[in-house]
């Protein structure tokens, strides 16, 4: 089966290995007999909700953040339109915070957020910057842990009620003071981890993909995928946690 990826502005928010993801789902989609289809999207280009089983937004510095929010407000409401409709999303560090309702950077510039996570960010003087272990529960009593990178000036506030991607077991999180990090509501997932994310994280990429099929099914059940080897996948994720657990938990 073909798999629908949006990949929003990837000539700009594109500097943490981010296309590394899109090949991590690929291939993993591959080894289970799928294909990924990416399409770009880029500025003033048309978003069609339903098109895409999966949008993927990337990193990038607030100098190329100030140049698509603007044209990410204009999308808002297609891409509500995307969510409402199924499709799974998973966006990193400027992609997290745009898609919140807006990010103020350093200089007081305000840069327009698309409303689809109840967030809000604003830069705060010193960057935050480590390996991070997160503590996350996406499907009920299947207790999991994200390992990656942080480096961000931004602190993200998450609305009351709102449900964070995971709880900080070492790093800084969200803010580095409330305990979490990133957001998620339903298919869609906002997260400062980098570096890239989905190599060390194996679970994470099968688990997006699986929304994405549900999508594109038009299924109320999501599929479940037998294992894959991953002894290298769990190798990578490993060695990452273990650095993050020597920095010291903060929480």
């Amino acid at each position: 089966m073909n798999i629908r990826v949006g990949h929003l502005y990837p000539d700009y928010l594109n500097i943490y290995a981010d296309r590394g993801n899109i090949a991590v789902l690929a291939r993993r989609a591959e080894w289970r007999g799928h294909r990924l289809e990416v399409e770009a999207v880029g500025m003033s280009e048309p978003l069609r909700p339903g098109a895409h089983d999966l949008l993927y937004v990337g990193g990038g510095q607030d100098r190329e953040q100030l140049l698509v929010a603007g044209d990410m407000a204009e999308k808002a409401e297609r891409l509500r339109e995307a969510v409402a409709g199924g499709a799974a999303v998973l966006a990193v560090c400027g992609g997290y915070q745009l898609l919140g309702r807006g990010y103020r950077g350093f200089h007081g510039e305000d840069m327009p957020g698309a409303g689809i996570l109840p967030l809000e960010t604003v830069a705060g003087e010193r960057r935050m910057i480590g390996d991070v272990l997160l503590a996350c529960e996406l499907e009920p009593g299947e207790k999991r842990t994200l390992a990656g990178f942080e480096n961000h000036a931004g602190r993200t506030r998450l609305d009351a009620g709102a449900e964070p991607l995971g709880r900080v077991v070492a790093g800084f999180g969200n803010d580095g003071e409330s305990g979490y990090e990133g957001c998620r509501a339903g298919r869609v997932v906002g997260t400062y981890l980098h570096g890239p994310l989905l190599p060390r994280n194996a679970w994470l990429a099968d688990w997006l993909l699986t929304q994405a099929l549900a999508h594109r099914t038009c299924s109320a059940e999501v599929p479940r995928f037998e294992p894959l080897p991953d002894e290298l996948e769990a190798e990578a994720h490993a060695v990452s946690a273990q650095r993050a657990r020597d920095r010291g938990g903060r929480f």
